[in-house]
């Protein structure tokens, strides 16, 4: 028996706007909608909960970019808000439009 990540989920109250928000700034076409589910390619899906988002997120995703202050301006401009400060020249925590922590990384 072999056990396996199959892919992550993030959680979502709108999730047509926050399935918009990943697909664009991952530039991932949408390969699987259902009601309260969005598949951006075999790795990566948002389904669609009740409850707000409250606390920290306890995993989070590492974007990875050698192109920093492009990949920043895009997640802004698509509605990320940073947390803090970029940290030894090399990562910025991130909130999704619905305050999903991310961290776009400097590869």
């Amino acid at each position: 028996m072999s056990i396996r990540l199959g892919g992550v989920v993030i959680d979502a109250n709108d999730l047509d706007g926050l399935a918009a928000f990943w697909s664009r700034l991952l530039e991932r076409d949408i390969t699987r909608r259902e009601d309260d589910w969005i598949s951006l390619g075999p790795d990566l899906a948002l389904q669609r909960v009740s409850e707000p988002k409250t606390a920290k997120n306890r995993v989070h995703l590492d974007l990875v970019t050698d192109d920093f202050a492009t990949a920043v301006a895009r997640a802004t401009a698509l509605g990320a808000t940073p947390v803090g400060e970029m940290h030894e020249d090399l990562w910025q925590v991130w909130r999704d439009p619905e305050g999903n922590e991310f961290c776009v990384c400097v590869s």
